[in-house]
C-alpha cells in the first residue's frame, strides 16, 4: 500500500557529505569573492576592504579566493551535470511558470531531481565563472595584465563586472528559492529530504529512488 501520506514519512538522501561539503566551500568562497569584488568595483564600497586587511590585501586576496571559488564549482559540475541537462517536461515547466510562482503543484509535469529553473542557474553559473575566470586573468596585474593591451584590458575589465553582478543576482534568486520552497535548506545541511517533500516537488526523482521499495 503506498497512499500520499505514507510518502510523507521517512527521509530520502539528496546529497551526500562530500557535495555538501564542497557546496559550502564554493558559497563561503563565493561570499568572500563578492564582498572583496564590491569593495575594488567603486569608492563608495571601498570600506569592506576592512574585512581583508586593507586595500592591498583585498587587491592579493580576491583573484585567490576566485580561484577556490572556480575549482570547488568545476567539482559540483562534474559530479552534476548529467541531472542538468534540460528534457522535454523542463521546458513544458517553463511554459507553466505561472503555475510555478503561485504554488499549482497539481498543473505541473513530474519532474527529475532538479527542475527547469535550477538547471538554467546552473548553466548561468558556469556562463559568469566562464567570463569571471578569463576577464580575471586578463586583468590580474601581478602576473597576466602586462601582456595585454590597454583597450583588451579595459574590455576585460567590463566583463568581469557584468559576469560579477549577474552571478551576484543569480545567488540571490538562488537563496530565496531555497528558502521559499520549505525544506530546501536541509537538504544541503542536513543531507536529507522527506518523502513527502520530495514527491511533491521532484516526483520523478521521488519514483526513481524509490523505485523497488514500493510494493
Amino acid at each position: 500500500m503506498s497512499s500520499e501520506g505514507e510518502r510523507g514519512q521517512g527521509q530520502i538522501v539528496r546529497y551526500g557529505p562530500a557535495l555538501r561539503i564542497n557546496h559550502w566551500i564554493v558559497a563561503g568562497s563565493f561570499l568572500l569573492v563578492a564582498l572583496s569584488g564590491l569593495a575594488l568595483f567603486h569608492p563608495a564600497l571601498f570600506w569592506l576592504t576592512n574585512l581583508f586587511g586593507g586595500g592591498p590585501w583585498t587587491r592579493i586576496l580576491h583573484p585567490f579566493i576566485g580561484l577556490v571559488m572556480v575549482a570547488a564549482f568545476a567539482l559540483i559540475g562534474a559530479k552534476l551535470w548529467r541531472e542538468n541537462i534540460m528534457r522535454a517536461y523542463d521546458w513544458e515547466w517553463l511554459r507553466k511558470i505561472r503555475d510555478v510562482v503561485e504554488n499549482r503543484e497539481d498543473r505541473l509535469p513530474e519532474i527529475g531531481k532538479y527542475n527547469a529553473g535550477q538547471k538554467l542557474l546552473f548553466y548561468t553559473i558556469i556562463l559568469c565563472l566562464l567570463g569571471l575566470l578569463a576577464s580575471g586573468l586578463v586583468i590580474w596585474r601581478a602576473y597576466f595584465a602586462i601582456y595585454f593591451p590597454i583597450w583588451f584590458l579595459r574590455f576585460a575589465a567590463l566583463l568581469h563586472a557584468f559576469c560579477g553582478f549577474v552571478l551576484i543576482c543569480s545567488i540571490i534568486v538562488h537563496i530565496y528559492a531555497a528558502i521559499w520552497v520549505k525544506g530546501s535548506v536541509r537538504a544541503m545541511t542536513r543531507g536529507t529530504v522527506s518523502n513527502g517533500w520530495a514527491w511533491k516537488h521532484h516526483r520523478l526523482w521521488f519514483r526513481e529512488v524509490t523505485k523497488g521499495q514500493q510494493k
